[in-house]
């Protein structure tokens, strides 16, 4: 996250020092430190969180998929079945047939 080396670092602990003087130095280093490890354990808490939501959103989109799919196909079902109750076979047999002629009705 930054990028400090052990220069800034060695130059802060100094100027610390000057200004908080050695008896509360060490508490406010705890303090901070303390707060960095929460800061940093936050950050990968919702880290991992997003990354969840991705993953079950990757997951989520074949299963939309297969949806459409089961949808398609119930609704050519319905349109057989709608199709098979609509039959009438006295209609049918006066339609022309494979070579064009018309089939003689068998009643």
């Amino acid at each position: 996250m930054f990028d400090v080396g052990f220069t800034e670092i060695l130059l802060l602990s100094l100027v610390g020092l000057m200004v908080l003087g050695p008896e509360r130095l060490p508490r406010v280093a705890r303090t901070l430190g303390g707060m960095a490890r929460k800061a940093r354990s936050s950050w990968l808490s919702l880290k991992r969180q997003i990354e969840a939501e991705m993953r079950a959103e990757e997951l989520k989109e074949p299963l939309r998929h297969f949806e459409k799919e089961v949808k398609g196909a119930t609704e050519s079902l319905k349109n057989g079945v709608q199709a098979a109750k609509d039959f009438d076979p006295r209609k049918a047999s006066d339609k022309p047939g494979p070579e064009g002629k018309a089939e003689p009705n068998r009643e």
